[in-house]
């Protein structure tokens, strides 16, 4: 019987559709950890136990080529396609899909198939590549488990260039797939679509960091200008700055414009306003697409994508060499296109230069460029080297290919990662190439190697904070950093402030003076780890809970030859809650920074906050600070800090904007100090119920094999070869 008279619907409405975090939007002040969830794996149908690399070796990648290159000719009334080859479809995929790597703090690109989901998938640059995604689901499920959507975006961008003609440099699987939106990633601070309000001042190099696009919903530049309004040598320099945070020189840069551009089209013959919902607010009949077009036929030659219309090159259904010399041989003038968008056409063109139409037969029409393209002919040191590809082709496609495979590669890692037959042999140098470690050693050499290390002059902190140090680089966004290959002894790294240059060089040369002795070769990389692990078994011996750190040799020692040390600046520290440091005030609160570190290490809340503990205790603070050392028995590993923290003996005074006195409330004296960093670990209600969880009498046991292994876990993040 229905006893609701009321005739109301008893269901709580939006509570499954309701996109804000209820807690933040009552409380905005509140600490949001919703960042160090991103990758939670209760959402992840394959389960703890799938190895995605496993699975692709099972991959028959040749068939696999072979299907994506007949989709490029197979073309389907729901959405024909132009010339008949849907190569610039997925090209324009591939190349979205990667481009919005960022090199500033590695997140962003190929790697996690993100495209899928929002905020990416419903961007206004993206405009109809849910097509693309369509189109290549037969073939996703054709392959199932054995290849990642991740992988399949870039796979098809290069079986579309080969397909129309151009040979790839290669290619290397091993990108796996997250299954929600990575909502806490940092795409702008903008509430509106196309905003303007990343730019401090009105020049490039003022754009906010860490952001590459220059606005937001683009994947690099406004194709129309800045700001929409055509300025090629103003444009040239926003594509100058973009580019470079996405890892890319001028070279690169001109290449990859030409390359793209030289095959497919734009298209925007219609109404843009007509155009209807994005996939992530359109109705549940559209069953995800969105865009939906009412220009006549909606598709075919009444597309609407961006904005512009027409093809760059003579013959865009196939790789060819006509960009430069349309782009430098003709004098171009500012038109409007069928969408109302500005875009550049050339001033009396021949008509066999003209392309066909993409699909009215027997029509040709107009090419076009952009505002980019124009600053590849405007700007003097584009120029120089687009008339260095225009004059020696072959150059251009070298590049180009490299270029290409950089792209699409740049945050999968080093070659260690990659997966498959089509992997380049050549070490590159944005790949951070390692020696490969060939050192064993035996359960009885690792403690011979202990007792060295901890009778050798060094002091706990100092073997712990170095081997920290050497690890805490490492960014779970792109692979890049972390202990492996001892960067700490080369140029920028030893010189980082956070590295305290002087203490990181009485180790490193105590630590050369160590392995001069040796009969085996073990890395300088290896001693740092191997140092720290010593070091925190002693300080939990010392604590009355006897434990093994894990170790295990095999790192390498790079070469200044291995590093590209300009790249390697966006590594720099300028902050480590770990280790209780700020290079300098932010606006960026620190706990909140803590949280944008965390995340990149991989690490979760629980992790973080089971270190700051342990490091607090050890004495590891930057610069021998005494904020947060809560104990008596600073370099015992202690539960102490936790215990104190949690303790209502003591009151917590603000001082100044991030330092607090911990203060006796029986006799009012100071006891400790403390950061911001120190206090929202018993502010935040998630992170205290972790610091009363470890307070506990019955814990003190686990918190030190927690520390254990939450330690190890940084040492080897970029063990790769570990997790195999």
């Amino acid at each position: 019987m229905n006893h609701n008279k009321s005739g109301k619907c008893p269901v709580m409405h939006g509570a499954n559709t309701e996109t804000k975090n209820i807690v933040t939007s009552w409380w905005p002040n509140t600490l949001n950890l919703d960042i160090l969830h991103q990758h939670d794996t209760k959402t992840n149908p394959y389960g703890e136990n799938f190895d995605y690399a496993a699975e692709f070796k099972k991959l028959d990648l040749e068939a696999l080529k072979n299907d994506l290159k007949k989709l490029m000719t197979e073309s389907q009334d729901w959405w024909p396609a132009d010339w008949g080859t849907y190569g610039g479809l997925m090209i324009r995929m591939a190349w979205h899909s990667a481009g919005t790597y960022r090199s500033t703090d590695g997140r962003g690109g190929s790697n996690t198939g993100n495209q899928r989901f929002a905020p990416l998938n419903s961007w206004p640059d993206n405009v109809n590549l849910d097509k693309a995604r369509r189109l290549l689901w037969p073939i996703k499920k054709k392959y199932g488990n054995k290849i990642s959507w991740g992988d399949l975006f870039i796979l098809a961008g290069n079986m579309a260039y080969e397909s129309m003609g151009f040979k790839t440099f290669g290619f290397g699987g091993g990108r796996e797939d997250i299954w929600h939106p990575e909502k806490d990633i940092y795409w702008g601070a903008e509430k509106e679509w196309l905003g303007k309000s990343r730019y401090t001042d009105n020049t490039s190099d003022s754009l906010e960091n860490p952001l590459a696009a220059v606005q937001m919903g683009l994947i690099y530049v406004n194709p129309e200008g800045v700001d929409g309004k055509s300025d090629p040598l103003k444009t040239a320099k926003d594509v100058r700055t973009t580019f470079k945070r996405m890892a890319m020189n001028d070279e690169e840069t001109v290449a990859l414009t030409a390359g793209g551009h030289t095959v497919g089209k734009a298209h925007g013959n219609g109404d843009a306003g007509k155009l209807g919902n994005k996939p992530e607010a359109s109705d549940l009949h559209e069953q995800g697409f969105g865009w939906a077009n009412t220009n006549k036929k909606g598709n075919a030659e009444d597309t609407v994508s961006s904005g512009l219309e027409g093809a760059w090159t003579t013959t865009p259904n196939k790789w060819n060499h006509t960009y430069f010399h349309l782009l430098l041989n003709h004098e171009w003038e500012l038109k409007k296109s069928p969408a109302g968008a500005s875009q550049w056409e050339p001033i009396n063109i021949k008509e066999e230069d003209k392309p066909f139409d993409a699909h009215v037969k027997g029509v040709r029409k107009n090419p076009i460029m952009t505002d980019a393209d124009m600053a590849m002919k405007m700007d003097p040191e584009y120029r120089k080297i687009s008339d260095r590809f225009y004059k020696d082709p072959k150059y251009f496609e070298e590049v180009f290919a490299r270029a290409w495979f950089k792209l699409t590669h740049r945050d999968l890692g080093p070659r260690s990662r990659y997966l498959g037959a089509d992997t380049p042999h050549e070490d590159l140098i944005w790949q951070d190439p390692i020696p490969v470690g060939d050192c064993t050693l035996s359960h009885a050499e690792i403690e011979e190697l202990k007792t060295k290390l901890l009778n050798c002059g060094l002091s706990q902190s100092e073997l712990i904070n170095t081997a920290w140090d050497s690890a805490r680089t490492f960014r779970c966004s792109d692979y890049r950093g972390g202990a492996n290959g001892g960067r700490i002894r080369l140029a920028p790294q030893k010189d980082w402030v956070g590295n305290e240059p002087e203490r990181l060089q009485k180790v490193l040369n105590t630590l050369t003076q160590i392995q001069s002795g040796l009969q085996k070769k073990i890395s300088i990389a290896d001693l740092i780890v191997l140092g720290g692990s010593a070091a925190i078994e002693k300080a939990a011996n010392d604590a009355g809970v006897k434990i093994k750190v894990p170790f295990s040799a095999g790192r390498g020692d790079a070469t200044a030859d291995m590093t590209d040390a300009e790249s390697f600046e966006t590594l720099e520290p300028i902050h480590d809650g770990y280790r209780n440091w700020l290079k300098k005030e932010y606006a960026t609160k620190p706990e909140e920074l803590l949280l944008d570190r965390t995340q990149l290490m991989g690490l979760t809340a629980l992790e973080m906050t089971v270190l700051i503990g342990g490091m607090r205790v050890l004495g590891t603070n930057h610069g021998g600070i005494k904020h947060g050392v809560f104990t008596e028995k600073e370099g015992v590993l202690s539960n102490d800090f936790f215990i104190n923290i949690t303790d209502m003996n003591y009151t917590w005074k603000p001082v100044a904007e991030n330092l607090y006195h911990v203060v006796d409330r029986k006799n009012g004296q100071t006891k400790w100090t403390a950061t911001r960093v120190d206090l929202v670990l018993g502010s935040n209600s998630i992170l205290r119920a972790y610091a009363e969880f470890y307070a506990q009498d019955d814990n003190k046991e686990r918190f030190v094999n927690d520390f254990v292994k939450g330690w190890v876990k940084v040492m080897n993040a970029d063990r790769y070869n570990l997790k195999k």
